[in-house]
């Protein structure tokens, strides 16, 4: 099993997609592969995303490609037969946790309160996911959290700002998770695929600017 916190130590941060159509993951994912990003999540929201992972692994073997919003044991073998790296859920559920396990895969459990969180890392999960964390308090909400709560990885995702990865890292977030800001329109027919690339450059940007000060401050 992969380690996720190591594989992206240098720059910590996943790209998640989600759409009305998984048409465009491919080739919003090599922008953000070119830009610097080491991670993609496609939510299984989004209809044709199991193929989309499977395309963007046989294409990108380098990039990890992971599934988001992952819900029954069904979607947990699908995704990890397409080729899935890691699994992430907006909700903590015991028995997908161990069903990823046994596929030697690691899944990250979503939760909001400490009170969740500290139950989502008792199944022995790499990390937790934080979402949605901007409508509770965003950078300062993680703050919060890992002053009391040092030991727990914790993935910020939902309505995190393009400027922000830095500061959430900053904070004290082990992975940052970004998404609309990001994507915007570039997910549909036609979208400003430019716009994506200097957005995701900022994002890098601003994430090497992060790990450049931790670097110097050592």
């Amino acid at each position: 099993m992969i380690q996720l916190t190591d594989e992206l130590a240098d720059r910590p941060v996943v790209a998640v997609l989600r759409a009305a159509g998984a048409e465009r993951f491919l080739q919003v994912s090599r922008v953000l592969a070119e830009a610097g990003f080491g991670a993609v999540e496609f939510t299984l929201t989004t209809p044709g995303a199991v193929e989309a992972i499977a395309a963007a692994r046989s294409e990108r073997p380098s990039l990890l490609v992971g599934a988001g919003t992952v819900r029954t044991i069904e979607q947990v073998h699908q995704a990890i037969d397409a080729g899935a790296a890691f699994l992430v859920s907006q909700v903590t559920a015991p028995a997908l946790v161990e069903a990823a396990a046994e596929r030697g895969v690691p899944f990250i459990p979503g939760a909001l309160t400490p009170n969740e969180i500290v139950a989502a890392w008792s199944l022995g999960v790499q990390a937790v996911k934080v979402s949605p964390v901007g409508p509770v308090g965003g950078v300062d909400y993680i703050a919060e959290l890992v002053g009391p709560l040092p030991a727990i990885p914790l993935m910020p995702t939902g309505l995190v700002r393009v400027h922000e990865a830095g500061d959430y890292l900053a904070a004290g977030a082990a992975v940052v998770g970004l998404s609309r800001d990001l994507t915007r329109d570039a997910l549909l027919p036609g979208g400003d695929l430019e716009g994506l690339a200097e957005r995701a450059v900022r994002v890098i940007r601003s994430v090497d600017d992060y790990r450049q000060l931790i670097r110097s401050e050592q």
